[in-house]
């Protein structure tokens, strides 16, 4: 073979390397753009709230006693605790509803510390009265008239943390698809209201995040009021 074909066919192969490279290069390019397109997304929550009024109460109803006698101390525990029984079965609660703590008796003479010849009374008891109820307005309207309790001689002690009265919410099962389908549409409004202002097309949904559930209470004065919230995180595709 001649020197001049070896050079022409050296030549040729190069031209055609080149050449292939070039196409490679504009294929990756091009593949690399169309890439780059599909992962131009955006991010958007949409939220979803109810107001639901609370499905069960607990209120506790306590009181304390003192006296120097044991008995009688017993007996004016039995006394009052029948007739706080009595007051709430008035206002319509069953007995499945109502239960009666065993009294806290203290012994203030046997305790280690202070002058017994300065305490009044030896025994001191404290008795929880606790009304469990789906009744919820029964609960609120009983809560108004405690002041009757008083009349009849027993001093109901305030309400403090381990001591309050708790309304709830127990059906939030029932309204957690409703509210999961309407946090998602909210959130693709939001995406869209987006893809509209960018002069984009909103395409399928890259990845979702559901958010938890919070029950909270509406305000400090209506704790029977529940506030329901949760938000939904989407990210969308964007197209031209």
């Amino acid at each position: 073979m001649s020197t001049n074909n070896r050079i022409l066919e050296a030549a040729t192969l190069g031209v055609l390397l080149c050449i292939g490279f070039v196409a490679l290069g504009f294929l990756l390019s091009n593949g690399a753009l169309k890439v780059k397109e599909l992962e131009r997304t955006v991010t958007v929550k949409g939220l979803s709230e109810r107001e639901v009024q609370a499905d069960i109460a607990i209120w506790p109803i306590r009181f304390n006693e003192a006296n120097n006698d044991l008995n009688q101390l017993y007996s004016e525990i039995q006394r009052k605790s029948d007739l706080a029984v009595k007051f709430l079965k008035k206002y319509g609660f069953s007995d499945s509803e109502i239960s009666v703590s065993q009294p806290a008796i203290l012994d203030r003479q046997a305790q280690s510390y202070g002058n017994a010849s300065a305490i009044k009374y030896r025994f001191t008891s404290s008795v929880t009265i606790t009304v469990y109820s789906k009744k919820v307005e029964e609960v609120r309207n009983a809560m108004k008239k405690i002041v009757d309790l008083g009349k009849q001689g027993i001093a109901i002690t305030g309400q403090d943390y381990e001591n309050k009265t708790e309304f709830l919410f127990t059906g939030l099962n029932n309204i957690k698809p409703e509210m999961i389908e309407e946090a998602t549409k909210n959130a693709r409004i939001v995406a869209q209201k987006f893809a509209k202002d960018s002069n984009s097309k909103l395409g399928k949904i890259k990845k979702a995040r559901q958010g938890q559930f919070s029950i909270m209470n509406r305000d400090r004065s209506t704790h029977y009021i529940k506030k329901i919230r949760v938000v939904s995180t989407v990210e969308y595709y964007l197209s031209d």
